[in-house]
């Protein structure tokens, strides 16, 4: 199996639970498919740097997990037809890093 990170900018004017309904189908998708959520981070609204379907912010989710070709196929699928995910991106890594958070809120 490989590591992947997978990050997810879903729409700026969705409510907090459609947020953390959008988190959680998508943890379900990566386990139930051969897969092994490693570690989700939140990032939060953030500004996007050229609209994207007329949206100038959007949250992101960045999961890091385990996991073959058919879980990322599974997950690509759903993120397709997802009308609250205005874009995504795969990559797929050797050795993932859980240590550091890029966008981590210092306390």
């Amino acid at each position: 199996m490989a590591f992947y990170e997978n990050t997810i900018v879903a729409r700026q004017d969705l409510p907090e639970k459609d947020l953390k309904s959008i988190k959680d189908k998508y943890n379900k998708i990566i386990n139930d498919s051969s897969g092994k959520v490693i570690k989700i981070e939140e990032w939060g609204l953030l500004n996007l740097a050229n609209k994207i379907k007329n949206f100038k912010k959007g949250f992101y989710i960045h999961y890091k997990f385990e996991g073959n070709k058919n879980t990322l196929n599974e997950i690509e699928k759903k993120i397709r037809v997802d009308g609250s995910v205005i874009r995504y991106l795969t990559v797929k890594y050797k050795k993932l890093d859980t240590k550091s958070e890029y966008f981590k809120k210092e306390k």
